[in-house]
């Protein structure tokens, strides 16, 4: 099996426990007004690789990955070619090395529960806790999430709920105990994760001639996340 693929990470430290090597597929059918990786959209775009060539790819860095590490596949949206997804995650599960998928829950949920066999932890981006905002936001359905993460939870994965903080959009209290709320329906969650809206992307965003949604919002202070991680943690 063949996947496109926009890049990879040797050695990630910020997608799951531990150090990580990161594929980054390439498509997404989201438009999120904060993505921060829009040339990751295309999905005739990046190049193309079958699973056992990523698989050996990952498996060199094998011995760094120690207790906690592994492989992340992350996009784009991975489950847009859960076929691959799931062949390379059954390939790295032989070879002994940990999985964690990084998506925002759309897709195939068919193609889902191939991908979950062989899932040790999802990272679920949780974009917003109203359908109406998801839809103006990002273009898709908050109820297809949630559809997915039930699934994780019927197949007993652990979960890592993420969620982006935007200034003056969702950085409230109240907008933050939402996602937590909901989160929190799924007994398979371990942990949520607020994440601080960044613009390091403008400049893709530039070349590329895409107007970038956000522009006029301001970045997300440490102090704020933090602030909110404590309102979520009680």
């Amino acid at each position: 099996m063949k996947g496109r693929i926009h890049s990879f990470q040797s050695l990630g430290a910020v997608d799951g426990p531990g150090l990580r090597y990161v594929i980054f597929m390439q498509g997404c059918t989201l438009r999120c007004a904060y993505c921060h990786n829009p040339d990751t959209w295309e999905k005739s775009s990046g190049t193309e690789y079958s699973a056992e060539e990523v698989a050996a790819k990952a498996i060199r860095y094998k011995s760094y990955f120690g207790e906690n590490g592994g492989v992340t596949v992350s996009g784009g949206e991975p489950l847009l070619q859960w076929a691959f997804v799931a062949e390379l995650f059954e390939r790295l599960h032989k070879a002994g090395i940990g999985t964690a998928l990084d998506t925002a829950g759309v897709g195939d949920l068919l193609g889902a529960r191939a991908v979950l066999h062989h899932t040790d932890l999802v990272l679920c981006d949780l974009k917003f806790a109203e359908e109406d905002d998801f839809r103006r936001l990002c273009g898709g359905s908050l109820d297809r999430v949630l559809e997915f993460l039930k699934l994780t939870q019927e197949r007993n994965v652990p979960l890592w709920v993420r969620h982006v903080v935007v200034p003056g959009l969702n950085d409230s209290e109240e907008s933050v105990l939402k996602i937590a709320a909901i989160s929190r329906q799924f007994r398979n969650l371990q942990h949520i994760e607020l994440l601080p809206f960044r613009k390091l992307c403008e400049a893709k965003y530039d070349a590329m001639g895409i107007k970038f949604p956000l522009r006029g919002y301001d970045e997300c202070p440490a102090a704020t996340i933090e602030k909110l991680q404590k309102v979520i943690e009680g």
